[in-house]
């Protein structure tokens, strides 16, 4: 007697239907990007951050806060951290990361929640292992990591940058065991059609190794029991390079990106409300 095939889970379809709603969400975005440009260009405090040397006058006023150098930014988020951590505020969700966290207007990120942008511009795995102890004291209900690029950039290798990364994720679960942590792919760069200052360096970095890579980091999400957000199928072309509509310079995002990325933290970091007391888990997105 043969075996009867085995029945697709229950998981699988909500999954298939989350990711199709985000899908149409993106499309409709995408339709309406003229519109959503439009409605930028009148508000300077929503404008792209511009990293091409020769478009200067896309460039919004950031004042001194975004002139700072290393040192200084990390005494600024320490000090942000603390005081995150004396007002006990609800619903607080942290986001560390390098300059693609750190440009995230505040106007495009989910309204129901207090945020805490601990982003570096530069920023690397292990100097985001060596600041995770700014925000000990915080009680986030949310944690979302996104680092990596710069590591790329640099020449760091794959094995290094995933040793990081479980090294981040195992701290954060150690000093914050009732946050639910997500850990967010890398995306992918504009290959051929970037105008990044430092374009030659992205063009030794294959979208492909970097698809891989977010393969291992789903793996140690896995491990860890933690979320994984696959943002890198979201800003990808068919040829899996950055969507030239949500890049400013094909490293950095756009409004446009911004929003994408935004509509993806609404809907993934929404308290479930249907619960599997016998299967708890977690959720791969």
């Amino acid at each position: 007697m043969s075996t009867s095939a085995k029945q697709f889970p229950i998981w699988g379809f909500f999954l298939l239907v989350t990711n199709g709603i985000l899908m149409l969400a993106i499309v409709l975005l995408v339709f309406r990007q003229q519109a959503l440009t439009n409605e930028l260009t009148a508000n300077p405090s929503l404008q792209p951050v511009n990293f091409n040397s020769e478009s200067k006058s896309l460039i919004p006023e950031l004042g001194p806060r975004h002139k700072l150098n290393y040192k200084q930014w990390q005494d600024i988020l320490k000090q942000e951290a603390k005081v995150a951590a004396e007002k006990s505020q609800e619903n607080l969700t942290i986001l560390a990361g390098d300059s693609l966290t750190l440009w995230f207007p505040p106007d495009l990120l989910p309204e129901d929640r207090n945020w805490l942008n601990q982003g570096i511009s530069g920023e690397t795995s292990q100097g985001l292992l060596k600041r995770l102890d700014f925000f000990d004291k915080t009680k986030p209900e949310i944690i979302l990591v996104m680092i990596g690029i710069n590591d790329l950039i640099r020449g760091t290798g794959d094995g290094e940058i995933l040793d990081n990364q479980q090294q981040i994720i195992s701290y954060l679960r150690r000093k914050h065991p009732n946050t639910k942590i997500f850990l967010q792919s890398i995306l992918p760069h504009g290959a051929e059609e970037a105008t990044w200052e430092g374009r030659d360096k992205l063009l030794v970095i294959p979208n492909n190794r970097i698809r891989k890579l977010n393969q291992e980091l789903q793996k140690i999400a896995d491990q860890q029991g933690i979320e994984y957000l696959n943002l890198y199928s979201l800003f990808s072309n068919k040829q899996g390079n950055l969507r030239r509509e949500f890049s400013t310079d094909g490293l950095h995002l756009n409004p446009q990106g911004y929003t994408v990325w935004g509509t993806a933290l609404q809907i993934y970091t929404k308290p479930k409300t249907v619960s599997n007391k016998q299967n708890p888990g977690h959720n791969r997105i």
